[in-house]
């Protein structure tokens, strides 16, 4: 047997009963061959294993499939990156209307926009679910004028999913399944929650006493609610962006991310790692799912799971799988410092609002700050873990705070971006850009 299979048919059992993860399901692109290989239950309460053929859900990493779908436009002449979406999406209306007439789909596929972009309206699972979304976002506030910042933006993708539904005339579901799923001849792949019936899809869990009962909303689906597939199948994708040159502008950074401890930049459609190579990772409710693709070793892996100490089981995964076959060093986790240095509370302390989440920082004792999450949505809640009390943060950099104590399997790190005129803090970014108000 192959050593990379072997290894992966030895140590991924291991690792999901080591790190009570639910399940989990693993494909590795090396050497021309891909590798699969499973552990894990589907669902704790019916205990059906998992199997190669299991789906799962990818969460965010729809969006680089959304964002291929993008550039098959600019491809046939049917779209400019640089042109205004109001261009295309005549009807695209946010609260501040000199952001919506500016906005490009360059921007909406490298997250700076600069609206609020955790926005979760339910609007059914029709073929005109995408369209009334889009509708929806008329009161979405500006967090930062369009270019001046990456702030993840979930909302950003549902718009060029609708872009692609205007310019192709079909459901985005449809055009996903035509224009990628049957080109690529995947067959273990569900475009809608509808397909789900025909599959054995495996059910993601917040706790271990079951499977949540909480799906994330089908209107969100560009952006990356309701496709789910197994592993070989996502890596299947990943091979057709490492052997063609087509899609190789989605990897050349545009922005950079502001440095949470994993530094790198945005691409179109793809974290662009410092490290080496390029993916991109995806949360949904119960799963969580992670691709990384390193061309220069001709590497792909993609890591599905549903529920469980999901991130010491990704952890371990990537950092010997890549470190064995593309040379490629996970960067250590940040940590406290052994010799702390105060934080200026004078500037970070305030009130900070993103749509998914309020950030409330006061002074704290020992030279720190505490910092409290307030959930908006359960959807968000359902990631939180500083609960009511908030948590102390100390200096990590200068531009940057990290948890004294870890916050769930790590450190939480939160970046101060930008100043006022009173030289306070303008955004505390978590991923997503919160504003001080």
């Amino acid at each position: 047997m192959n050593s990379t299979a072997e290894w992966l048919h030895r140590r991924l059992p291991e690792l999901v009963e080591e790190h009570g993860v639910v399940g989990a399901q693993i494909a590795v692109l090396a050497d021309g061959e891909i590798h699969d290989a499973v552990a894990g239950v589907r669902n704790t309460v019916k205990r059906a294993p998992v199997t190669s053929g299991s789906l799962f859900q990818i969460g965010s990493i729809t969006k680089a499939w959304t964002a291929t779908l993008v550039m098959q436009l600019v491809h046939d002449g049917l779209l400019d990156l640089d042109r205004p979406v109001r261009e295309v999406l005549p009807e695209f209306c946010l609260a501040e209307e000199a952001a919506a007439s500016a906005i490009t789909p360059r921007q909406l596929l490298c997250h700076t926009g600069g609206f609020e972009g955790d926005q979760w309206f339910d609007t059914g699972v029709g073929d005109d679910c995408v369209e009334k979304f889009v509708a929806l976002l008329t009161d979405a506030p500006q967090l930062h004028a369009p270019g001046e910042l990456f702030s993840y933006c979930n909302a950003g993708y549902v718009v060029l999913g609708r872009i692609v539904e205007v310019l192709r005339g079909k459901p985005f579901h449809v055009v996903l399944r035509q224009r990628l799923v049957e080109p690529l001849g995947l067959t273990d792949v569900a475009t809608h929650y509808d397909e789900y019936s025909r599959f054995e899809v495996a059910e993601g869990h917040l706790s271990l006493d079951g499977p949540t009962d909480r799906p994330m909303p089908g209107s969100d689906a560009p952006a990356g609610s309701a496709f789910a597939m197994n592993a070989r199948s996502l890596v299947s994708f990943a091979r057709m962006h490492l052997e063609t040159s087509a899609y190789d502008a989605m990897r050349v950074e545009q922005v950079r991310i502001p440095d949470r401890g994993s530094s790198g930049g945005w691409g179109l459609g793809w974290t662009v790692h410092d490290s080496g190579g390029f993916g991109h990772g995806g949360d949904t409710m119960g799963f969580s799912a992670s691709l990384r693709l390193v061309p220069e070793a001709g590497v792909a892996i993609a890591l599905l799971t549903n529920g469980g100490g999901v991130a010491k089981l990704q952890r371990e995964v990537f950092s010997h799988l890549l470190g064995e076959l593309a040379g490629v060093r996970v960067p250590d986790l940040p940590v406290p410092p052994k010799t702390p240095v105060p934080v200026d509370a004078d500037k970070v302390a305030g009130f900070y609002r993103s749509s998914a989440v309020d950030l409330h920082v006061t002074p704290a004792a020992n030279g720190r700050v505490r910092v409290r999450h307030e959930p908006k949505h359960w959807i968000s809640a359902a990631g939180m873990t500083d609960g009511e009390r908030g948590a102390d943060y100390t200096t990590l950099r200068d531009d940057a705070l990290i948890s004294v104590e870890p916050q769930g399997s790590s450190h939480a790190v939160l970046v101060l971006c930008g100043r006022d005129e009173h030289e306070r803090v303008r955004w505390l970014h978590h991923g997503r850009a919160a504003v001080r108000v």
